[in-house]
């Protein structure tokens, strides 16, 4: 992109599409908006996706709900949902501009199509509806931001990153996910002298979320959390303040880790465990050895409590280096997901 297009408004950079509509009806697949009482029938369907794409876990109907509700989404023209003859939930998706945008504006666009339903067209379908809606959403903003289009596919099923690159869908970043076991594994790491841990608290939640948006401020295509999706987010059921964990100096916030549980997850899984969704330090206080010393009271807690393993997913190029630190602490890989990207 070059630099004088990135100071145009994104209406001058991306034409207004014609009317987007929902795909229509062919062979027994009708397509209508979704609403927030689809959340369970979608969180079936996610859970018949997993066992293609991700098959150690899947979005709880919390989650969902969650995400149905945002303020920012609008599901009349947001959202697309396909039934075959029968009634049955065989394809959904979301397109889902980021509220708060500081130095990027990103549309990201969940979704996907019942693995017994791929390969008959639905996921194209899909996706050009929400590569459509997305620019009709850019090209009515007035934001000299540069903008991205963002979708995920998992390495274990490469149609999806297949569909993404003949849509116009570049390979931009790649996650992996992580494990570790806890039983016997070396948990000892000192705190950096002049900081204490506490376990994460509501009265610490709006300080946790400005360290949160310092942390990431150099991560790759991160934005601030807004108020209203850190709220959300904490209150989710999964959320366990107990087993995260935040680092003070003289009362400020400079490192945290924050950890969730779902035990629906632990029967596919195998193993008793918790996920860790975020850990981040404040750039002051990277390089001294407090995200290892965080990680370790999270697993030494979570030993503690019966569970066996612990996972959390990072950016392979992530700039902090925390790749090594997490391997250090017994961290193995065991998948990966492909971001792709597609630029204004």
């Amino acid at each position: 992109m070059t630099e004088p297009a990135a100071l145009r408004p994104l209406r001058e950079r991306i034409p207004a599409p014609p009317e987007v509509r929902l795909p229509d009806a062919l062979d027994g697949v009708t397509w209508r908006p979704a609403t927030s009482d689809d959340a369970p029938a979608i969180t079936g369907l996610l859970e018949a996706m997993s066992r293609r794409d991700h098959p150690d876990w899947s979005e709880s109907l919390a989650e969902i709900v969650d995400e149905l509700e945002h303020s920012w989404i609008d599901l009349p023209h947001d959202s697309a949902l396909a039934h075959d003859a029968d009634g049955a939930l065989v394809a959904w998706g979301l397109v889902i501009e980021m509220p708060e945008p500081e130095s990027l504006l990103r549309v990201i666009l969940p979704g996907g199509v019942h693995p017994e339903r791929r390969g008959q067209g639905l996921g194209r379908r899909l996706l050009d509806w929400q590569r459509a809606r997305a620019e009709q959403r850019l090209s009515r903003s007035d934001s000299i931001l540069p903008a991205w289009v963002l979708s995920y596919a998992p390495d274990r099923a490469p149609e999806h990153g297949r569909l993404l690159e003949r849509s116009g869908f570049e390979p931009a970043r790649y996650f992996t996910s992580l494990v570790a076991v806890l039983d016997g594994a070396d948990l000892e790491r000192p705190l950096p002298d002049g900081v204490r841990v506490e376990p994460m608290s509501v009265k610490r939640s709006e300080a946790v979320r400005r360290a949160k948006n310092s942390s990431f401020a150099d991560h790759w295509g991160s934005q601030p959390a807004t108020v209203e999706g850190w709220s959300s987010m904490l209150a989710l059921p999964s959320a366990r303040p107990d087993l995260s964990r935040i680092a003070l100096v003289d009362d400020e916030v400079v490192g945290f880790v924050l950890t969730e549980i779902n035990e629906d997850d632990w029967e596919r899984q195998g193993f008793t465990g918790c996920y860790i969704g975020l850990v981040g330090t404040v750039r002051e206080w990277r390089g001294r050895g407090l995200a290892s010393a965080l990680l370790a009271d999270v697993m030494r807690a979570a030993r503690e409590a019966g569970l066996e393993r612990v996972v959390l997913d990072v950016d392979a190029e992530n700039p902090t280096g925390a790749l090594g630190v997490y391997t250090r602490l017994g961290f193995a890989a065991t998948s990966r997901d492909v971001s792709y990207r597609i630029a204004y």
